[in-house]
């Protein structure tokens, strides 16, 4: 098994360099803005009532964490698709559709795609090229282009970023702005603690990467935080290629408490991960409390792991810092390359020919 305090065992196990990619987030984050900022928006985008963002594995993260971010502020309901077909209801030109995908080949968003075209709703799109650009071009809809070269779950800051940048100039929230330069200092502040060439007793990434390795791990969310729980796992799930799953709080008090029970003995094979941060609302960070209690004594072993910042953007990205580095660090420690991502690739393939 590979020595998190072998800094250079770490490097020659990472011939990618994906370390790099993680932290690139925060350039990544500020070039898609910027990018955005570039882009004219029509006038016609300040008359629509509702928001439909179309995307899939990491596009979709991108959209759930703007979703969780904005509503608060938001006039507007908006909705995260992840499928084929869009509701009936995203339907005539007060509907904006954004679609997501860092291809641009993404089967579903371009099914969804001309079903919003057909449909009638305005749209605005954020892709690295494929067909999705070559579609937007051809009928002149807003585009961002993604220029960033990497594989798709590290070009997370690249699709949310726009998606902020659009909702602060169209005023359906406050302005990011200053969020988004406190997530930048975070990143800065945070980062070198949990890099490479820092020992497993001072790297919580270290250390959470060695705690989760052999166990299922279930990562507890709530608010803000139940999406940056989908991220970890999916992290997980394609760096290290380990099993994961998500709860959210407080729907999973009303049931997977009561799961606890059976198959006999498994509760100490689980490692359960409460994302946790200041954005709690104080009933959520009660419940937090209780659940992660009652896990520790069915047997589960537990633990809290806090956001930092002040603002819900910066304390969502510091935990999407985190569980990125806990990710590639258990992918090193299973042996697994973190950039490869072979089971989803041939089912893809699979799918296609079928």
């Amino acid at each position: 098994m590979l020595d998190l305090n072998d800094a250079a065992a770490i490097r020659a196990a990472d011939p990618y360099h994906f370390r790099d990619h993680i932290v690139a987030l925060p350039q990544q984050l500020q070039d898609g803005w910027a990018a955005t900022q570039a882009v004219a928006l029509p006038e016609s985008f300040r008359q629509i009532d509702r928001v439909v963002v179309i995307g899939m594995g990491g596009s979709a993260i991108a959209a759930s964490l703007f979703a969780a971010l904005a509503a608060p502020d938001c006039p507007h309901p908006i909705s995260v698709v992840r499928d084929d077909d869009l509701p009936a209801y995203a339907n005539g030109s007060k509907t904006l559709v954004i679609a997501l995908s860092y291809s641009g080949n993404t089967e579903e968003v371009l099914s969804a795609f001309k079903q919003a075209r057909t449909r009638g709703c305005q749209l605005f799109v954020v892709t690295g090229g494929g067909q999705l650009a070559e579609r937007t071009q051809a009928i002149g809809a807003p585009l961002v282009g993604i220029q960033y070269s990497v594989l798709r779950q590290s070009a997370l800051g690249w699709v949310l970023a726009p998606l902020l940048n659009l909702a602060s100039r169209l005023h359906w929230t406050h302005d990011f702005t200053a969020d988004l330069d406190e997530a930048l200092k975070v990143f800065h502040d945070w980062t070198p603690d949990l890099d490479v060439d820092v020992p497993v007793m001072k790297n919580l990434a270290k250390r959470e990467a060695g705690q989760l390795m052999g166990r299922s791990v279930v990562v507890f969310g709530a608010g803000y935080f139940a999406e940056v729980a989908r991220r970890w796992k999916e992290q997980i799930n394609e760096s290290a290629k380990a099993w994961a799953a998500i709860e959210t709080l407080p729907d999973a008090d009303h049931n997977s408490l009561a799961g606890l029970e059976w198959p006999d003995g498994f509760t100490s094979k689980v490692m359960a991960l409460f994302l946790t941060g200041p954005s709690d609302q104080p009933r959520h960070a009660q419940r937090i409390q209780l659940t992660k209690q009652a896990y520790m004594l069915a047997g589960c072993n537990t633990d809290f792991v806090r956001a930092r910042g002040v603002s819900p953007l910066a304390q969502t990205m510091s935990l999407v810092l985190l569980g990125d580095f806990i990710g590639y660090y258990l992918a090193l420690l299973y042996g697994a390359e973190p950039t490869r991502v072979q089971a989803v690739a041939e089912f893809k393939a699979v799918l296609v020919e079928n």
